[in-house]
């Protein structure tokens, strides 16, 4: 399969008063853990506010970057934009998020695996019960993702397409949340403890 990823990096992080790609663990900012992870795949990360903030470290990777003026229409739109990019002949494309930068990268190859044997459309970790990321989803809900409408979010063509949605086990990083300082200090902790 040809599967790429679409790193979501254009959220302002107003609720952690920072950007939180930026945070550290282990000496090392969060976007640069999540494209160590992503090492593998053609990687895509798609900037919004405050672009220049991250660049510098994105430009030591060999990724794509751009970057979504509409970033204020929210996740939907900058999706839409790593999509239109990624050109043809892909099966599958990693939806990842911000803070989703814990993952293991056997865990990609296994909903890789769990895609190509079962023909799902969407896979998903699943961990304590809760659903996670990152998200792969099939090429074939490319064309129904871009027709999405700003007052529409991705999880609407998730939710539509539930009967070909599969699962594999993840762990505690597939659930993470960053969005404020309070979660930065509680991540820590679980980090500090790996």
């Amino acid at each position: 399969m040809n599967v790429k990823a679409i790193v979501l990096a254009a959220g302002k992080s107003s609720r952690m008063g920072t950007n939180k790609l930026l945070l550290l663990f282990d000496n090392k900012p969060v976007i640069e853990h999540i494209l160590e992870r992503l090492a593998k795949y053609e990687t895509f990360v798609v900037t919004g506010y405050y672009p220049e903030d991250i660049e510098k470290i994105l430009f030591k990777h060999d990724i794509k970057i751009l970057h979504n003026p509409d970033y204020e229409h929210g996740m939907t739109s900058t999706f839409k934009k790593g999509l239109s990019a990624i050109g043809n002949n892909v099966d599958a494309v990693f939806l990842v998020l911000g803070d989703t930068f814990g993952f293991n990268p056997e865990l990609l190859e296994k909903m890789v695996n769990k895609m190509e044997s079962t023909k799902a459309l969407i896979i998903s970790p699943i961990y304590d019960g809760k659903r996670g990321h990152p998200v792969l989803i099939s090429s074939k809900l490319f064309p129904e993702f871009m027709r999405l409408d700003s007052n529409q979010t991705l999880r609407d063509i998730i939710l539509l397409h539930e009967r070909d949605h599969q699962y594999v086990n993840g762990d505690i990083w597939t659930r993470i949340d960053l969005d404020t300082p309070e979660d930065y200090e509680k991540v820590k902790k679980i980090w500090s403890n790996l």
